[in-house]
Formats: C-alpha cells, sequence, structure tokens
C-alpha cells in the first residue's frame, strides 16, 4: 500500500513511499549515485563543512514538528570542519510555497553545535534547513590577533587580508564595493604596521565582510525540514466536557441544545475556551445498552451517544432528543459568544441500526454465516456497535464518505474534532484525512483520544494529530510525574506531541479521586492546568464526583448510558477553585507552552515543585503541589536563582495567585508547607524587586 508523506503539509507536494520497497529503492539510488560519480569528481567533492544531528528532526524528516503561529522554531545543529578553520552557517526558512529561502544567522553554541532561530506567523506549512561554509576571512583575522598579540611581523598577512577583501567585492553593491575597496588599500599601503593591523581588526570590516561570504562550496544540509503550524488554539486551551442531555431536570427526558445552553454562561463564567460535546447523533436501538452498562436496556433507556444510527439518520443527523440542527447552531452561536468553541466527537462505528449498514454492508466485517460482527475487547463485547471496517474492497468510497462527515460539520461552524479511539483504526487513515482536511481548512484541530501503547500513540500525533490524551490520569506519584513530563517536554516528542491532559472522562475515574476526596481535585485540577497548556475536565468533577462501580474505575450511574440530573451548587464543589486558577491561566503567558516546563528539587516525596516561564523571563510560575490529598507536608524547594541573574543575597517575593498571599524568599532554598485541608498548592508568581529613581522599592 501506498501512503503520502507530510513532509509537503497543506497543498504541497507529496513524497511518496512504498511499505516494502523503501528499502531497495534507497540501495539503487545510492548506487546510482556511486556509479555516476565513479571515475570523476563528485560537485560536492570540495564542501569542506559536515552537518550532522540537525534538530528538531523527526522521523529523518518525514514527519513534521508542531508549532502554534507566534511560536519559535530552535533549530540546533552539529557543524564542523577538517583543520582549524572558521566555520559559518545560516539557518535557512520559508514558509509554504515561498521561492525564496529566509535566513538566520546561527551562532556556536560549543562542542561544534550551531544555534538559532525563527519565528512561525502563519498556519500551514514551514521548511527549514542549513547551510555552512568554511569562512576565510574570519580565520585569517582570528589568526592575525594572534600573530598580532605574539609580537609577531604580519605584513604579509595584511596583503593576504586585502586580497580576501577584493575577492568580496565581486557580491557587494555599489556603495559597500567603494567603502571595501578602500580597506584593502589600507591593508595594502606604505604605513605602519600599527595602523594597517587597526584597519583590518575593524569590527565594521568584520560584519561587512561576513555580509558577503564566498558560499560557492557552502554544504547545504541534505534534507528540508518541515514544520506544521496551527492556530493559537492549538497550543492552549481549556476544555470542558459535558453531555448535553443531562442538561435539563427531568431525569425521564433528555434536554434539548436550547436547554443545555442554560448552562454555558456558568462554564465560562469559570474560564473554560472549549465545550466538549460527545456524539450528538441518533442513537441506535438494537442490542441498546442500559443503566451501568448493563447488556439490555429498558424502553425508556436511552443508549450510549457512541452507538450512532438509527432511522433518524446517521453522522449528519442530530438526536432527536436533542433537537434540531437549528437549534445545535443556537447552541454554537451561544458559545461563541461567550468566547467558547465546540468540540465534537468524531466516533467512526456504527449502531446495527445505522444507514450505512443496510446501505453500504461490505463496509463491516461479516462472520462465516454472513452475520455483522460486532465490537470486542475480550472479554468485553459491544453487541451496540459496529467497528468499520477500514481496508474492505470499498475503502475509497468509504474513505471519501467519512470525510464527508468532517466536512459536513466544518460547514455547520465546527472547527475542533476529537476523535474517538484512532488507534483502532488505520494510522494512514488519519494520515490521509488531516491532510486532506487541514488543506482546505488549516484551522481545523484534531485531538486524539488514545490510550494505547506509546509507539501507537507516537505514531498518531507524527501523522499529523493536533493533540494527543496523556497518561496523566495514571501519574500521581512524584517520580512518575517528573519522568513522564520530562519525556513529553525535554525530549524531541515535546517537537510533535502536543498534550492535553484530561483530568477525569467519561471513562476514566481514577482511585485517586475516588478515595481522595475534595483535596485529590483540587490537587489533579492544579497539575492538570499548570503542568500542562492544554487540559480539560469531564463536568462532574467541579462536583468532586467520585462515586464508581466497586473495583473498576467506570462512574457509578454514568451518563454514558443514563441521563443524571445534577445539582450544580452541591456541597464542597471546587467551581471557585476552578474558575481561579483559569484566570491564572489566562494572565499568565508562562503557562501558555509546555517547552519551558523544568522541576525543581524539593525535599519531601509527597511534594513536588517545578518552573515555566517566558523566554525573556518576563513571567516566571512556580508550582508546588502536595500530592497527598490526606495529610499537610512541608520542605524545603530549590530555586533556580542562577538563572534569573540573581545574587544569592538578593530578596525576591513570591505571590501565591491561589491565596494572594505574598512571602519574600532569598537564595535558592526556601521552605513550603501546604495542607490539602486549606490549599494542597501554591502557584507563585516570581516578583524581582525594583528600585525606582527615588530609591523606592517595590516588586515587579
Amino acid at each position: 500500500m501506498y501512503f503520502c508523506v507530510r513532509a509537503a503539509i497543506l497543498g504541497q507536494a507529496h513524497f511518496c513511499f512504498n511499505r516494502g520497497g523503501d528499502r531497495q529503492q534507497m540501495i539503487r539510488k545510492m548506487k546510482e549515485r556511486t556509479d555516476s560519480t565513479e571515475g570523476s569528481f563528485s560537485p560536492e567533492a570540495q564542501q569542506r563543512v559536515i552537518i550532522d544531528a540537525v534538530r528538531p528532526e523527526i522521523g529523518g524528516g518525514r514527519y513534521p514538528i508542531k508549532r502554534a503561529v507566534g511560536e519559535e522554531v530552535a533549530v540546533t545543529a552539529d557543524l564542523f570542519a577538517d583543520g582549524h578553520d572558521a566555520v559559518a552557517a545560516m539557518l535557512l526558512y520559508k514558509e509554504g510555497t515561498a521561492e525564496r529561502w529566509l535566513e538566520v544567522k546561527m551562532s556556536p553554541a560549543g562542542d561544534d553545535v550551531w544555534q538559532a532561530v525563527f519565528t512561525v506567523s502563519g498556519m500551514g506549512a514551514y521548511f527549514y534547513t542549513v547551510e555552512a561554509w568554511v569562512d576565510p576571512f574570519a580565520s585569517w583575522r582570528r589568526d592575525l590577533i594572534k600573530r598580532v598579540k605574539a609580537g609577531q611581523e604580519v605584513l604579509s598577512e595584511l596583503l593576504e587580508g586585502a586580497a580576501l577583501i577584493l575577492g568580496a567585492m565581486k557580491q557587494a553593491t555599489a556603495v559597500d564595493r567603494e567603502w571595501l575597496h578602500e580597506q584593502a588599500r589600507r591593508l595594502s599601503e606604505e604605513s605602519s604596521q600599527a595602523e594597517r593591523v587597526a584597519a583590518a581588526l575593524d569590527e565594521k570590516l568584520a560584519v561587512m565582510m561576513a555580509s558577503y561570504p564566498d558560499r560557492s562550496r557552502a554544504t547545504r544540509y541534505e534534507r528540508v525540514l518541515p514544520v506544521h503550524v496551527d492556530r493559537e488554539r492549538a497550543r492552549v486551551g481549556a476544555w470542558y466536557e459535558m453531555f448535553p442531555r443531562s442538561a435539563g431536570s427531568d431525569p425521564t427526558r433528555s434536554a434539548t441544545f436550547r436547554e443545555a445552553a442554560e448552562r454555558l454562561p456558568e462554564i465560562a463564567a469559570m474560564g473554560f475556551d472549549v465545550v466538549y460535546l460527545p456524539p450528538i447523533h441518533p442513537i441506535g436501538k438494537r442490542h441498546r445498552k442500559g443503566p451501568n452498562n448493563a447488556p439490555t436496556a429498558g424502553p425508556d433507556d436511552p443508549g450510549s451517544p457512541w452507538a450512532i444510527g438509527s432511522e433518524a439518520g446517521g453522522h449528519k443527523a442530530i438526536e432527536p432528543g436533542l433537537g434540531t440542527l437549528a437549534d445545535f447552531k443556537y447552541f454554537s452561536s451561544m458559545a461563541k459568544g461567550l468566547g467558547m468553541e465546540i468540540a465534537l466527537d468524531l466516533a467512526f462505528q456504527c449502531s446495527p441500526d445505522h444507514p450505512y449498514v443496510k446501505a453500504h454492508p461490505t463496509w463491516f466485517r461479516h462472520r462465516p454465516d454472513g452475520s455483522i460482527k460486532h465490537a470486542e475487547n475480550p472479554p468485553k463485547k459491544y453487541q451496540d456497535i459496529f467497528p468499520i471496517y477500514f481496508e474492505c474492497d470499498d475503502w475509497q468510497a468509504l474513505w471519501t464518505e467519512l470525510k464527508s462527515v468532517v466536512l459536513y460539520w466544518i460547514e455547520q461552524g465546527v472547527q475542533i474534532f476529537r476523535a474517538d479511539n484512532p488507534h483502532t483504526k488505520p494510522v494512514r487513515f488519519w494520515e490521509w484525512l488531516i491532510q486532506e482536511v487541514q488543506r482546505e481548512h488549516p484551522d481545523v484541530i484534531f485531538l486524539a483520544e488514545a490510550f494505547t501503547r506509546s509507539k501507537v500513540m507516537d505514531a498518531l500525533a507524527k501523522v499529523g494529530f493536533t493533540q494527543s490524551y496523556t497518561y496523566f490520569t495514571w501519574r500521581n506519584s512524584k517520580r512518575d510525574l517528573i519522568d513522564y513530563f520530562t519525556e513529553l517536554t525535554r525530549t524531541e516528542v515535546g517537537d510533535y506531541f502536543r498534550t492535553n491532559l484530561f483530568a477525569n472522562t467519561p471513562d476514566i475515574l481514577h482511585e485517586y479521586l475516588q478515595l481522595g476526596g475534595r483535596p485529590a481535585f483540587q490537587i489533579r485540577l492544579v497539575l492538570a492546568a499548570t503542568l500542562g497548556a492544554n487540559y480539560g475536565i469531564y463536568s462532574g468533577f467541579e462536583l468532586c464526583e467520585g462515586r464508581a462501580v466497586p473495583g473498576t474505575e467506570e462512574y457509578l450511574d454514568s451518563e454514558k448510558y443514563q441521563i443524571r440530573v445534577w445539582d450544580w451548587n452541591r456541597p464542597r464543589h471546587i467551581k471557585e477553585w476552578v474558575t481561579r486558577i483559569n484566570r491564572i491561566r489566562r494572565a499568565n503567558p508562562a503557562l501558555h507552552s509546555d517547552r519551558s516546563l523544568r522541576f525543581c528539587a524539593i525535599h519531601n516525596d509527597q511534594l513536588i515543585c517545578y518552573l515555566k516561564g517566558t523566554a525573556d523571563r518576563s513571567n516566571l510560575i512556580l508550582v508546588a503541589v502536595n500530592l497527598d490529598p490526606h495529610h499537610p507536608h512541608e520542605g524545603w524547594v530549590q530555586a533556580p536563582i542562577w538563572e534569573w541573574g540573581m545574587k544569592h543575597d538578593e530578596p525576591y517575593q513570591v505571590h501565591d495567585l491561589l491565596s494572594d498571599a505574598r512571602y519574600l524568599w532569598q537564595g535558592e532554598w526556601n521552605y513550603v508547607r501546604l495542607d490539602p485541608s486549606v490549599s494542597p498548592a501554591h502557584i507563585f508568581k516570581i516578583r524581582r524587586k525594583i528600585r525606582t529613581e527615588k530609591d523606592f522599592d517595590y516588586f515587579m
């Protein structure tokens, strides 16, 4: 099977590979290249600079790194040449189909590593590569300085420098050419060596010569590396998942979208950016599940929204209990007016009553007796769901139809989709679908809801998913959190795997929340909202709903199978806590990205501390969390003041944005104590002392 590589994203040319023939094709091309240069010299023979280990580079450049509009791409590369000649290098980048490369000068960072940064300013595709060359003038100037310091006579060397300047004149503008000619004359004229050396070492001359290098023998990195740039919402956002059918006051019937819209102002007031809805389509009746996943439903049981399709329609229709398309648009416009977006569940599966089953039976797997196979995860059986057979003979028509489902909801104003169990569908299908959709709609966001093997999750992220669910729910100890988030943010994983940390889901109520009470919900919320720029909660979290089916992570009386009526103001809710944290997130750019996350030492295994900051350090947030929801803990935390340019005896203020308390700290090590019955966390904003002209000190 052939598949298209996303190295040229959204409207660019595609590089295509044959799964079975890649290696043979590569060997053949290498042999052709060797044969073509046998008995002659390769054009690359005099390219002395070696370019290696360009980073970031995902899968040899096959997959793009991810960025959002306004973010930087920091590129490093190993650059070196034989001998002792100086090297110069440029980072080349361009947007989309632009013909002209833009350039940023690369700087040495030690041990033959060079670095440079560029910023992406628009959605879609960017590309970058590296070019490097030996710099004769820089080499000559460096050695001239050494000879002069050693007291040597350098008249011959000055003539060499003059010749280099004359060579650069060929590329210079008329004005610069005249100035360079004058400098060459000064180096060659019959004047004192000191005067000629002064002219040779003039900084302006060094800058001018660097502007007109001889790049005829430059080495260009063999790959052009891709970047996929999303809109800002892909980088940062707070998600709230709700079942609209449970938004009413009558547990015997589904609430409509217009009734559910009455919940939106409170959700917006808590500070959420995205309202995510489970499937809103007609629900099948055959083999419908009852409360708590009972295999048989009663006559009035609503069934699972993931069993999609009935006589009322399929994936392009709306469950009649929720109302009409006009009601959905009313709900969407209400959310938009409150500053929120709607995310829809993309569940590519069907109930036995779905119109596809009758119209396209070949789109499903059949047993030997001719019946269609239902979904299974042995020993579990899901008789109310038929998986789609993506490899059927009619697969092209099937894939096209599924793409039309996404395009239909885009026409209705939806720009965010959460793909249900994408790891149970072919990775190449998602690569094709996302690329097809984003070619015309680059602002569409896809979230992968995959809790599976890490390599499969990585593959889904690489081929195009904008965001990905994580194992965060099961990372509850200090060691697990540090190891996991170090991997997600401090390795190449962070360049293609953009996290969305859901503290709970309709499928997952972790034991930590079941047993930890109200403080456990506060703790997990702080961690999700500050470790990740994207995070989410499923409704009921703010009510500290922790009742589970005994011995499982399943909610008791789950909304997946029945309509629930909630008391949104029941005692011991944490709505104010949620609201304050979301306000803190919005007000502090340090929390809008994951790349700056680093953990700080703290002397207690139940306390975790970490730092996030903007590149210019104008916004620094230090978070300390007690991971034990039952007992107070204390410890000494090490703040990296050396990175902030602070002296050991310089005082600074830490402003707890949760409680509004302020503490004066000094030096690296400072004391914290967190009682979960009061507040299990600090979110400190670091404020440095500023002295005014009138000698009035304040912290900023």
